[in-house]
């Protein structure tokens, strides 16, 4: 009998050791091991046991005048705009705050770190918003102050991201008539790059990007725009002429379309996604049309995420019956490095949206950001003190919607929610 009590309490002491050897509370690396835990833990869903779709989205993306003059096949650098004449202005202010730009930069250059988190969280589909006209068009839009364009040569800065999802309703689009609207479109399909949001007539521009996820199922993203984003009327699409998928209104009506034409694509496991450019650049508030928009979307059409943008900086984030609506993602790129005004808004500052959805149900499972900070025309890091203003400025204006963040060790940020 002593013999066997013997065994079995080394039997015992052995299981035990090789607990606590497999335990990250008892290693050194314990934060590491346990914060990576967290997001793989969060890419389960315990219902179903299936791995869920993370998808990346981001908020705008203006790769055009002083990024494109920095890339290997700079545009020609005249410019229609009050106070600049050249594109190559930009690049200066820039480099006048920052210091110096190498030129011609790589075509990854600009996206810098998110290379290295995009891979880093394994994400399955990649959204942007192209707030720029791929074109070598000179037709600029007459009236229209703001003009981006980035040369079709420079398209391999999109494919250097794998972006996998352009969304193009926005105000920038159009920037250099209907000859640079065309130009993008054809770009963007010669490198596989899939839109919506702009096309030849008003179905085209209608019609959702459906893009097929191997083993888990189908992302579906339609792109949508608002005449308060500062899209000109005169760019929307008809039966017979191309342009943009404007939305006239926030009504039941504009639901109903939106209904149908998800009803007609929409298969069990999939998840819809409306990409739609609305509201102001700057401030917090969120008008109650839009929510109530988002929400009867939610209710109604069958959308499950909501990925709105315009802002130039991050506004607050809600999640409503198990669907993720970020009411503003911010800029992601652009050339405003040295442009004062807004200060306070701290528009250097962006997040990197990583939303990990359960596709059996289209609900959200987690959603972590990773903050970055725009610097020398490209992607950086966020240092620790601006990772806690992003979490501060979010937990004061997500309070209103129900949700807040809460900051991790490796300085990304996590959505809690009721």
């Amino acid at each position: 009998m002593k013999q066997i009590f013997f065994f079995h309490s080394i039997l015992l002491f052995l299981i035990i050791s090789l607990l606590t050897l497999f335990d990250p509370e008892k290693t050194g690396n314990s934060e590491t091991i346990s914060k990576n835990n967290e997001w793989q833990s969060a890419t389960t869903t315990p219902s179903s046991m299936v791995t869920p779709i993370i998808i990346f989205m981001c908020g705008d993306v203006m790769i055009g005048r002083g990024i494109d003059q920095v890339l290997p096949h700079p545009s020609d650098p005249l410019i229609h705009e009050p106070f600049m004449r050249s594109a190559r202005g930009y690049v200066d202010i820039a480099e006048q705050i920052n210091g110096p730009i190498p030129r011609p930069v790589s075509y990854s250059y600009i996206w810098g770190d998110a290379l290295e988190e995009w891979e880093r969280m394994a994400t399955d589909v990649r959204i942007i918003n192209l707030e720029t006209s791929v074109t070598e068009s000179d037709d600029y839009w007459q009236g229209k102050s703001i003009h981006y364009r980035m040369h079709p040569e420079n398209i391999p800065t999109i494919t250097a991201a794998r972006i996998d999802f352009c969304s193009l309703a926005n105000n920038h689009i159009l920037d250099w008539g209907y000859l640079g609207l065309r130009e993008t479109l054809e770009t963007l399909r010669k490198v596989d790059v899939k839109f919506a949001g702009a096309g030849k007539n008003l179905q085209g521009a209608g019609a959702p990007a459906v893009i097929k996820v191997n083993e888990k199922g189908r992302v579906i993203v339609f792109s949508i725009g608002a005449v308060t984003s500062g899209i000109p009327r005169e760019w929307v699409a008809s039966s017979n002429s191309p342009g943009v998928n404007l939305l006239k209104e926030f009504s039941d009506k504009t639901v109903r379309d939106i209904k149908e034409r998800v009803r007609e694509v929409k298969r069990e496991g999939d998840v819809v996604i409306v990409s739609v450019h609305w509201g102001s650049n700057w401030g917090y508030r969120i008008p109650f049309v839009h929510v109530e928009f988002a929400h009867n979307l939610i209710d109604h059409a069958g959308v499950d995420v909501i990925h709105g943008h315009s802002s130039h900086h991050v506004r607050p984030i809600e999640v409503y019956k198990n669907k993720p609506i970020l009411y503003g993602c911010g800029d992601f790129l652009n050339d405003y490095e040295g442009i004062s005004g807004h200060a306070e808004f701290r528009d250097d500052l962006v997040l990197m949206y990583f939303i990990s959805m359960d596709q059996s149900s289209g609900s959200l499972v987690g959603m972590r950001m990773t903050p970055l900070q725009i610097k020398n025309f490209k992607l950086n890091r966020a240092s620790s003190a601006d990772v806690l203003w992003l979490k501060d400025t979010l937990n004061r204006e997500c309070k209103k919607h129900g949700t807040k963040v809460e900051l991790n060790t490796d300085n990304t940020l996590t959505l809690n929610w009721d």
